[in-house]
């Protein structure tokens, strides 16, 4: 293998696939990267054997060829060079990588590729595209409410149906509910269900950045894996057995009090009351009360914190119903909120033991489960 490439381009590519390196594991060789010469390409390649991740760098291959080095070792090397031009070269017979950049070089013993956990063919089940813009929002608004616990495997999904023209994303950790639909560039010919674990998902989004052409998706013939062919990168990962809850049964139908309100606004408060809630139970407490006549009525944030003290924000509403009273966790609703990029926001209550429900007005394709705290009103 010999070939030449810009530091600044190896230095990102490694910067990609070092998310699926390995950090504890049986088998050595998973804390390695794999790197392989090709026609005017190399391709660097980690794997964790739940997530593999692929990544193609422009480079001038003169002599093709394949090894795998340590992946903490190489990618601080590459990072402390100069932006400038790296020369590779491996010897064969040593399984040595010789590097040098500018006034420096190096030299890094690596193992033999074949000895690399082969990195999965998806390519033999259902095939779909999507925007990366579609698929970037729809995992920021889900993805933070799946479960980080392992006692339920499948909570720490998020589960996905691919149907029709429309992909159904939904997560939930016992506490909370996330769902939302995103718009498909490509018609699935049969309708599909999957879990993709979230940390494949947060991976994938990080990538998601940048890119501007349509993400292809792939599931294999048996549903254990899901394979996300980006423009330079291609994210294979293993797929979560088992049945996830029946999210819809979560959804209340009906409510006794709604407030919609400025989305802002509703944050600010929300972010003043968690500095009390934080010193105390986490409890933010809520209170929605109509307008007498024509007047606005108003949504009033408390928290206290026993030994500290006590705060009490206003937020004026359109309440429609009833006066009503419920208390959320401080960080669920905030994490709620945060994932809105609208102007108005809408409340639906039912009673203090109910669930509350927070919809983004004038977006029918996203709504927000949240389960009450119950307090001493």
């Amino acid at each position: 293998m010999k070939l030449s490439c810009l530091q600044e381009n190896l230095s990102k590519g490694l910067s990609i696939v070092g998310r699926a390196v390995a950090t504890r594991s049986t088998l050595p060789i998973t804390q390695n990267v794999l790197i392989s010469a090709e026609k005017s390409r190399i391709k660097l390649a980690a794997t964790n054997l739940e997530i593999a991740i692929t990544y193609w760098i422009g480079a001038k291959v003169t002599e093709q060829g394949e090894i795998t080095v340590p992946a903490r070792l190489f990618t601080d090397f590459i990072n402390s060079l100069p932006n400038d031009k790296i020369e590779m070269s491996l010897s064969a017979k040593t399984k040595t990588i010789e590097m040098k950049c500018a006034r420096f070089a190096g030299r890094i013993n690596g193992m033999a590729a074949d000895e690399f956990p082969p990195i999965p063919a998806v390519g033999d089940g259902p095939t779909t595209t999507i925007e990366p813009d579609d698929l970037r929002s729809a995992i920021a608004k889900v993805v933070f409410a799946a479960a980080t616990e392992e006692t339920r495997p499948v909570l720490t999904g998020v589960y996905c149906e691919f149907h029709g023209d429309t992909l159904t994303m939904a997560a939930a950790d016992g506490f909370r509910l996330a769902v939302h639909k995103a718009p498909l560039a490509g018609k699935v010919k049969e309708r599909s269900e999957i879990i993709i674990p979230a940390r494949t998902l947060n991976e994938l989004q990080r990538l998601l950045t940048d890119e501007k052409e349509p993400i292809k998706i792939t599931i294999n013939s048996n549903k254990s894996q899901v394979m996300f062919r980006l423009k330079e990168a291609e994210v294979v990962s293993q797929l979560i057995q088992g049945s996830f809850p029946n999210y819809k049964q979560l959804i209340p139908q009906n409510c006794t009090t709604s407030a919609e309100m400025s989305l802002a606004e509703f944050i600010k408060a929300t972010k003043t009351a968690s500095i009390f809630a934080r010193e105390g139970s986490a409890i933010v407490r809520l209170q929605l009360t109509p307008g007498q006549k024509n007047a606005l009525g108003q949504v009033v944030l408390s928290a206290r914190a026993e030994e500290v003290g006590d705060d009490t924000g206003e937020v004026d509403a359109v309440v429609t119903g009833e006066e009503a009273k419920i208390a959320f966790n401080s960080k669920y609703l905030a994490e709620a909120l945060a994932v809105l990029h609208t102007e108005r926001v809408l409340l639906e209550v039912t009673s203090p033991s109910s669930p509350g429900v927070l919809k983004p007005v004038g977006d029918e394709n996203y709504i927000h489960v949240v389960m009450p705290m119950f307090v001493q009103w």
